[in-house]
């Protein structure tokens, strides 16, 4: 029953649509439900889930051969993951290693993990024997493809390498005992024939020829993102901004994981170059892409305490404790066994107490009215007095990046482990990103009206000290003279339209004086900027 479960899941697997190898995937869970430990079977079974997309299944399936996963030694995390690391505490053991002069290991040194005696004497006797089975060597290619897709990059390239090392040896192998007679012309055409006619098309892609590109790409990335974090640790942040814009803004996608850690990771260099915009906003893609990402909360609850956007602040860390505590109730850290923490689960007390602590020192301050002094310079990146033309610039450039509308336009360069995943990251970026887009309108709101303020008074001060070094000369008086009834006047003839240019301002002053000599003492208000001809 079991072999015809498979010979039917196979039939269904050559077709390669994805209803067939799902309805492939319940045979052979049929069949391992008979025979858990038939080889084939699980071999199809992992097939089936890299095909269908389903890369967490398949990294839960063979988590044993992860390199980097660890087993926890703490007394609390040993009892809750005893279940799921049952297998791994079998087949891995803690060796400390001795040291040098003999004596017995202090607490303080490392204890190194290696593989138990009989893994390695299984390898070393199926190296040494002629026949070597071929089992085994499938779960290399099938979980290091499956390890790329979830962003652990290093251990994709590592069993990917030691996939391809085992193929070449079992076909040297296999090729030493094969005979010369195999050789045949019936495979190559005779001389006169036409050669063009008989060249078969381009066959398709095989398993070793797509896992060389993949792992060609996994070097690539592991090399640049290996060149920022150097670029980082020495101090060049331009250099690792360059770096990690290569990874995150490259033609070719890149994984969910990966690339949320390479927005942390480039977060923190925008933070050290002064960039707080960009900085915010990485942080929010990072987030948008993992929920419980620990270093992304950090890092922006940092920011926002920088330029002084205390709530903001406030309620990063908030959520960040509300994830220590589920921490703490599960007695695991989030996600699966295989997943890459930054954080162990024995610092999550520490931790905890010191960011209490941060958010009752924020609620004081918040509480003694700390609550409208955002340092808006910090966020658009600009230093204290500058000009309008500088603000103007750094704005534009804002805007044309963080716009609301261009805010999923990373998604597209995302390989998501679960198609399912993708509205919902799209709408927590689009609300992120509004946000950030409103407090970069009232930063510019703000800077732009202290820049006016400041140009007002400085153009009162240059009329103070230009009225203070050419004082305005006191206007000439001007005597009536009598003119008799009948008797035509030259003094008082009607001069041109021209005339009146010159002599308007004056004539005002005339009239005043004419005025005080009646007794009109009452004061008339004039507006000095209309009486300019």
């Amino acid at each position: 029953m079991v072999d015809r479960y498979v010979r039917e899941a196979r039939m269904l697997i050559a077709t390669q649509e994805q209803s067939e190898i799902a309805a492939a995937l319940g045979l052979l869970e049929a069949a391992l439900a008979v025979a858990p430990r038939m080889e084939v079977a699980l071999e199809l079974k992992a097939r089936c889930l890299l095909h269908l997309r389903r890369f967490k299944e398949v990294a839960d399936m063979l988590q044993d051969y992860i390199p980097s996963l660890k087993i926890v030694s703490s007394d609390d995390s040993s009892s809750s993951a005893s279940s799921d690391n049952s297998s791994t505490q079998l087949s891995r053991e803690r060796v400390k290693l001795l040291s040098s002069s003999g004596d017995s290991l202090s607490g303080d040194e490392p204890a190194f993990r290696c593989f138990s005696v009989s893994d390695l004497r299984k390898k070393v006797m199926a190296g040494l024997c002629k026949n070597v089975e071929k089992e085994g060597q499938w779960r290399y290619s099938i979980l290091g493809q499956a390890c790329c897709h979830l962003g652990l990059m290093e251990e994709a390239m590592v069993l990917l390498q030691t996939g391809k090392r085992l193929a070449t040896a079992v076909f040297r192998r296999e090729s030493i005992s094969l005979s010369d007679d195999i050789f045949s012309f019936n495979k190559f055409p005779r001389s006169g024939e036409n050669l063009i006619s008989n060249q078969p098309q381009t066959p398709p892609k095989t398993e070793s020829e797509s896992i060389s590109h993949l792992l060609c790409h996994i070097k690539l990335l592991i090399r640049r993102k290996a060149a920022a974090i150097a670029a980082l640790d020495a101090g060049l942040y331009a250099e690792a901004i360059r770096h990690f814009s290569k990874i995150l803004d490259g033609r070719r996608g890149a994984p969910q994981g990966f690339l949320s850690d390479c927005y942390v990771h480039r977060a923190t260099a925008f933070q050290s170059a002064g960039r707080i915009a960009e900085a915010i906003a990485d942080c929010n893609r990072a987030l948008a892409l993992e929920t419980s990402c620990i270093d992304a909360l950090t890092v922006r609850a940092g920011l926002f305490e920088t330029i002084r956007c205390l709530p903001d602040s406030l309620h990063d860390l908030e959520h960040l404790k509300l994830l220590y505590n589920s921490i703490l109730r599960d007695r695991k850290l989030p996600g699966s066994v295989w997943k890459r923490q930054s954080v162990q689960y024995r610092e999550i007390p520490g931790k905890l107490c010191s960011l209490a602590a941060k958010i009752q020192q924020l609620k004081q301050r918040l509480a003694s009215g700390e609550t409208g002094n955002v340092d808006y310079y910090a966020l658009i990146g600009l230093r204290r007095g500058c000009s309008r033309s500088e603000l103007e610039r750094a704005h534009l450039l804002l805007t044309l990046k963080h716009k609301p509308d261009k805010s999923s336009s990373f998604i597209e360069r995302c390989e998501f482990a679960d198609e399912k995943d993708v509205d919902s990251v799209r709408d927590r970026a689009k609300m992120s990103s509004l946000l950030l887009y409103r407090l970069v309108q009232r930063g510019y709101t703000s800077v732009m009206s202290i820049i006016l303020d400041e140009e007002a008074a400085e153009k009162q001060r240059k009329k103070g000290a230009a009225a203070v070094q050419h004082p305005a000369p006191p206007p000439p008086e001007r005597v009536a003279m009598p003119v008799a009834v009948g008797v035509e006047s030259k003094a008082f003839k009607t001069p041109p339209p021209s005339v009146f240019q010159g002599v308007f301002c004056r004539d005002i002053g005339v009239v005043g004086n004419l005025l005080a000599q009646a007794g009109f003492n009452r004061p008339i208000p004039v507006k000095y900027e209309a009486l300019s001809c």
